[in-house]
């Protein structure tokens, strides 16, 4: 049996742990070696400072631009065209023979198998207990389905659409996957390889700016029903507890403002018993330090009613929350995909729309994704079309197949060397800028693998409808294809994927 066909994906704002993560993927024989090395540079556009490690030819870097893990990863798996996606955090230190572990757990898999998980190790602090802050790290050895060390298989991301961006940070997107991968019929197993993860302490405050997570999982809870910890085999957690400390907390506040002073003093007693509590807990089993037990103390007297504060921003939020699509806007190619190629076309008369063009537009309109066209038109660099031309041709565009959310249009020619002339990924990065997207929030059709480059350049998704003008090669090596418009869309929409 062959090895499998797997990429890497390494999401990173530029830790220095990332060499320590690429190593064994470079050193890998080549029976096991990964077919692409993908790091997902999440800094701001803003950062331009070299990622260390990164310096090495198999290794191709992808700027996501800040949108966090789930943007990164999602940019990721959409530009990588092999069978299945390994996504490694750039903090783990795989072992040296990761690869071929990798692919030994990948040819056991049966084809209803949707990922494989690799187990995760946390070394424990030598001489004394762990902190609080450190006891979140060593949870990551039982949680399942994390994307530390996790393979999924591209037709099951592509099937559900991969990860929703709508979970701004890590951890609860790993479960959202898991659980809309499994609902579409996959299966999914733990592997026999195994990494290491460090042993953070996240500093003194950590636990406060982790209650965010509350409005993650808020929804959770619109996506997946109340009971969704059931199926991860997750405790309940401690939200409803925090609702009473709070509530103790505020009607202590409320009687003692409108002079009921008895009940102001029960309420703040039991408040102040239940902070106790909740101290105590975090105390026990930790290293007992006087730094420690004051953050204890402190943090867990605040902890509650941010809880409480980030859980109800989490429901404001995602009140009218529905499940993913995967992409939240197509871009469009503009000859030979919405309408039929004609050589440098300047004259609007001769614009026909392809025939799928306009149901397949319907359909994205329908479920609420915002619509757009990228389109070469180097004939103005030639000089066989004036401006004027190509906005008229555009406007009759609009007139048959309109409103569109954005248009970009290069002029340039080859020779020019811009960054916007498809296969480079400019004219995805400014058209998702001006939608207030991310490029991996976006999916990019076409009929040429140009097109289809430069979605994979972007972090966009991209699916080739070929016609008369595509490639046999470009066919082969493109990521997803579709015969036509319409096909291409549900695919989009998770209805028309094989």
């Amino acid at each position: 049996m062959s090895a499998a066909r797997y990429s890497v994906v390494v999401p990173t704002v530029g830790r220095q742990t990332l060499p320590r993560v690429l190593r064994p993927l470079l050193d890998a024989p080549p029976e096991a070696a990964p077919e692409e090395i993908v790091v997902a540079d999440d800094r701001p556009l803003t950062e331009t400072g070299p990622l260390p490690g990164t310096d090495h030819a198999r290794v191709r870097v992808l700027r996501t631009g800040g949108g966090g893990p789930a943007s990164a990863r999602q940019a990721g798996w959409h530009s990588c065209r092999s069978e299945w996606i390994a996504f490694l955090d750039d903090d783990v230190a795989p072992p040296d023979d990761w690869p071929e572990r990798l692919c030994a757990d990948l040819a056991s898999m049966s084809p209803e198998a949707g990922a494989s998980q690799g187990r995760v190790t946390v070394p424990r602090p030598e001489g004394r207990g762990p902190t609080d802050a450190e006891r979140a790290t060593l949870a990551l050895e039982g949680a399942p389905w994390i994307t530390a060390d996790m393979a999924y298989r591209r037709s099951a991301l592509e099937a559900v659409g991969g990860f929703d961006t709508r979970f701004p940070r890590a951890y609860r997107e790993d479960t959202d996957l898991a659980l809309r991968v499994m609902d579409a019929g996959y299966t999914l197993v733990g592997g026999e390889r195994e990494c290491v993860h460090p042993l953070r302490g996240g500093g003194r405050w950590s636990s406060l700016p982790a209650q965010r997570g509350n409005a993650d999982n808020a929804l959770m809870d619109r996506l997946h029903g109340r009971h969704w910890r059931d199926r991860v085999g997750e405790g309940p957690g401690g939200l409803r507890g925090h609702v009473v400390t709070t509530a103790a907390l505020a009607a202590a506040a409320g009687a003692a403002l409108t002079g009921h002073w008895r009940t102001a003093a029960a309420l703040g007693a039991l408040w102040a018993a239940r902070t106790a509590a909740f101290a105590g807990r975090r105390v026990t089993g930790g290293p007992a330090t006087a730094a420690e037990v004051t953050d204890m103390v402190v943090t867990s007297a605040l902890i509650p009613p941010l809880a409480c504060w980030q859980r109800l921003r989490g429901e404001i939020r995602h009140a009218g929350a529905r499940p993913a699509t995967g992409v939240r806007a197509i871009l469009f190619d503009r000859d030979g995909t919405l309408v039929e190629d004609v050589p440098y076309n300047g004259d609007p008369d001769k614009v026909r729309p392809t025939p799928t063009a306009a149901r397949a537009l319907a359909l994205a309109r329908r479920a609420g994704l915002a619509v757009g066209v990228v389109s070469n038109q180097s004939g103005i660099a030639r000089g066989l079309l004036t401006h004027d031309q190509v906005e008229a041709v555009n406007r009759r565009v609009d007139e048959l197949l309109g409103p569109f959310d954005v248009w970009r249009m290069c002029p340039h020619g080859e020779e020019d060397g811009c960054r916007c002339r498809k296969p480079e990924p400019g004219m995805v990065h400014s058209a998702a800028a001006e939608l207030g997207l991310f490029a991996s929030q976006c999916a990019l059709v076409g009929d040429i693998g140009s097109d289809v480059d430069a979605a994979r350049a972007a972090g966009a998704r991209g699916v080739l409808v070929p016609t008369a003008a595509t490639l046999e090669a470009e066919s082969r090596v493109a990521p997803e294809t579709a015969p036509d418009l319409e096909a291409a869309v549900l695919r989009l929409l998770g209805g028309g994927a094989p």
